[in-house]
Order: C-alpha cells, then structure tokens, then sequence
C-alpha cells in the first residue's frame, strides 16, 4: 500500500531528506524509532517506561547490552527537529511515580531524544565505532496512520466505503442518526456551509461513539475527526461522506464542496504526516489494546484485526542495499505489542500473544514477504499488579492483586482507587477464533458468563532501596521489546 501513497515529486523530496539525515548520521549514529498504536494502547506509558529503565539501570535480563554490562550510560538529548513537540517525560513519570496516575494519552505527534554509550561486545567494531547511539523516538496517534489509506481512495470510494461499515451490526445503532441526517440530503445540492457543518458533526459524533469502551471499535477514519487539535472548525474537517454519489459533481454543489474539503484533508494533512514521519522511520513498534476490544466482543476484535492490517500496509518495510539505504529508510523491523499483559495471569500471556498474532497475520505476512522482521509480544510497559492464588471450597485460583482505579465496577463492586484487591481475571479461550467469530455468542464484560473480567489498575507503589533511591519501573518483557527493537545495534 505504501508505494502508492506518494507522487514522483514526494519520492524526490524524501530522497533528498534522508540523504541530508544519512550525511548527519555519519559522524552521530542514530535510529529512528516510531511508537504508535490506537488510543489507549499505552505508547506514553510504553515511552516512559522504556526511557526511565534504560536511565536509571531497570532490571532488564532479555536486553543483551544491559545484561552484559556494556552500557556505560543512557540519557536524553535535546531532539534533532525544532519543528516537533517535544515528548514531556519527566511530567509523564511524575505522574507514574509520584501521583501513582496514567499520564495523558498521545493527542498529536512528538519526539524524544535518548543517547546510549555503550561498549561494543565486537573488538573489530570498538576500534571503529563511537560507542554511542542516539534513539530518536517518534510517538504519533495511530488514527492518523489510519487515514494513510485515503490517499489512494476518491471521494466516492470514502463515501462508499464509509456507508458500508456504518450498517454493520455493531455499528448500525451508533450511526443511526448521521445516516437519516445524509439521507434527507441532496449531494447535487447548492454548497451551504451549515449542511456541511450538520453533516460533519453528526459523522464525528458517530465516530467518537465507536470509540467508547461499550464498543471500543477502531476503524475510524478520518483520524482527525477524533483528534482535532488546532485544525478544529476548519473546511479541512468540515466535510462527511455521502450517500448515493453516482455521477460526477456539479460545480457549486454539496458534492463539490465536500470533495474538494476531503481533497484538502488529503492533501494539507495525510499527505505531509507520512512524508515528513512515516519515511523516516527505521523501527517501529505497534501497541495493540486487545483486552478492551475482547470484553466489547467478536464485533471489536473484527474491526481490530481490520485496523491493524491498516496499521502494518502503511509502512515502508523491507531491507535496502547500501546505495538504495542512502536515498531512501525503510522499517527493517516491526514488533506488534499486546499491552496490558499484567491484567491476566501469566498462564494466559501466551494466548494473548496468539490473538494478536492472529490480528496481525496478512499483514505481518506481506511485511515479511519485503525481507523485514516481524514479531509479536505479550507485555505491560508497566506491571500495575502482582500475582498470587486464592482458594475458593477445593478449588485454588490464579489472580492478579493490584489497586483498580477509582470507579471501576466488577460484579456490582465499585472501586474507591486505595484498596487493593486480589482479582480473578478469568481465562482466554484456548481456540483463539472463537473471540473472532461475529456469528458466536458476543462475550461482553456485561454478560452472564464474562470471558474475562477486565478493570484498569492504578500504576504500582515503586519500591526504595535501604537508603531511599527510588528503583526502576517494573515492567513484563519491555526487555524482550527493547532486545529486537534495538538490540543489534548495541552489539
């Protein structure tokens, strides 16, 4: 899909691009890392954990480099391009550590800087290698990655396409009365600025309607419909899909008008997101919040697979030669991240991997079809709870034992966000299509017989040592995330 995102002008532009950052790279080594996933995936928390493990020396067994000693040390540097917010860590661990509280979710794009000094483990590499790496780690919504796709698609295959997945079962509620307000519109109307404004609106609010956690879909484009920022109130988002677009637009018309907005979309905000972004990467990890859609059931986790195959088409993946590298980046590897692990017990952790594989698997298919290397992981940048057993008559349980949130509710119980509480979290079905299968029972978190019983968890009490230094957030397998990510360029 990528190869079709962009004009033979683009191509030349990025060309030139990544031959100026090549040129830098020679003499200050460095890796660009992307950090997406959709909202609530955890990629500030995923950032922050990864940065404070690698700074204050984390308990990271699987990551080589830090487990043989080589690191001398890690530490942020001011970011190589003025023109990007700044990812704000030490607000984020603030919060983590001090408050005990989720940092702010990603609501645009921002970048930070993490320099490592290392040893290489090679002799023949530490007579010609500067010992130093600097990570450039680019955090961005993945619902903007989701809007890639309509560079290649008119505004009648938006409009169509749109129409579709609003009648599916599990969003023809939701959609309801954006359908009726389009349906009692002419598209080859005169242009009126409060039809369109009517129009957009009641799109917008159907999709953010999809977003709530009794759905928790996640095929929403257009991405900034949802994360609007100081776009707001612009033509650039004034415009919505129509209904029955058979012919071409007569100038002066709603048609016209709201084809040319979505031209402009395309143009004034996907386009340069992915020129200036997306082909610059070299790494990219992709989070992936299944426990939400697995309690909203079969109908989400469809969407989610659909979503990702999205996501993962959007790249550039593969491996270059010498020359090609020089003129153009390509992601040579790509880790798709089940987070929030630490809410099952560990015996469930290798299915959950199983369901996200599932969810991945056309697309991690073509990826490694262009030479790239793909992997799947169950993990939690940070481990909000601990595990343990209980006995209930002869029966002894698995279950995890942290401090939900304050409002969350399981089995008529509402949390008050101080105690902490042992939770049986249920278990994944061992025949993964199952939770796939639209045509099934729909296992919710309301239901009789729940999958799983799923609560948000308040980030831990970190512990101190004898003389008071604050330890290193814990974590389940950031180490293993951060050895392929990373790792071959520490060797």
């Amino acid at each position: 899909m990528a190869s079709s995102l962009t004009t033979f002008t683009d191509e030349a532009r990025i060309a030139l691009d990544t031959l100026s950052g090549r040129a830098t790279g020679l003499f200050s080594p460095s890796l660009r890392l992307g950090v997406t996933g959709l909202s609530r995936a955890g990629k500030t928390v995923f950032i922050s954990a990864l940065v404070h493990n690698l700074i204050h020396g984390g308990r990271l067994p699987l990551f080589e480099a830090q487990k043989s000693g080589r690191i001398a040390r890690a530490f942020l540097e001011e970011q190589p391009d003025d023109a990007v917010p700044r990812f704000q860590y030490e607000d984020h661990i603030a919060a983590l550590v001090n408050d005990r509280a989720w940092p702010d979710s990603t609501r645009a794009i921002s970048e930070l800087r993490l320099t490592i000094e290392y040893e290489s483990a090679s002799g023949w590499s530490r007579m010609f290698s500067s010992g130093k790496l600097s990570v450039d780690i680019v955090d961005y919504p993945g619902e903007w990655l989701l809007d890639l796709p309509l560079l290649g698609k008119s505004f009648a295959d938006f409009s169509r396409e749109a129409m579709e997945m609003a009648t599916l079962p599990v969003r023809e509620d939701l959609s309801r009365a954006w359908r009726a307000i389009s349906a009692e519109i002419d598209p080859n109307g005169d242009a009126d600025e409060m039809t369109a404004r009517r129009l957009a609106e009641s799109f917008a609010a159907y999709l953010k309607a999809c977003k709530l956690d009794e759905r928790a879909l996640s095929t929403l484009p257009p991405g900034r419909f949802l994360m609007p920022g100081d776009l707001e109130g612009s033509p650039a988002l004034t415009f919505a899909p129509l209904a029955g677009l058979d012919r071409r637009p007569r100038p002066g018309s709603l048609h016209a008008m709201m084809e040319r907005r979505y031209e402009a979309y395309k143009t004034h905000v996907v386009k340069p997101f992915f020129r200036e972004h997306i082909t610059r990467l070299d790494r990219q990890i992709v989070l992936i919040d299944a426990m939400q859609a697995l309690n909203a059931g079969p109908g989400a986790m469809a969407d989610l697979e659909r979503a990702v195959t999205e996501i993962l088409g959007c790249f550039r993946p593969g491996r270059g030669s010498f020359l090609t590298d020089l003129f153009s980046r390509r992601i040579d590897r790509i880790l798709v991240a089940a987070t929030k692990a630490d809410h099952l017990h560990h015996e469930s952790h290798d299915r959950l991997q199983a369901i996200v594989r599932r969810l991945a698997d056309r697309a991690v298919a073509r990826a490694n079809f262009t030479g790239a290397d793909v992997d799947v992981v169950a993990m939690a940048a940070v481990r909000a709870t601990r595990e343990g057993t209980v006995k209930q008559g002869r029966e002894t349980l698995p279950v995890i034992i942290g401090t939900p949130i304050a409002g969350e509710k399981i089995n008529g119980e509402t949390f008050d966000g101080k105690t902490e509480t042992a939770i049986f979290p249920g278990d994944l079905p061992e025949k993964i299509d199952a939770v796939f299968d639209v045509s099934g029972p729909d296992h919710r978190q309301d239901s009789t017989d729940p999958a799983i019983r799923f609560v948000r968890f308040r980030p831990p009490k970190l512990e101190r040592t004898a003389e008071g230094v604050t330890l290193s957030l814990p974590h389940i397998r950031l180490d293993r995330a951060l050895q392929f990510l990373i790792g071959d360029h520490l060797a």
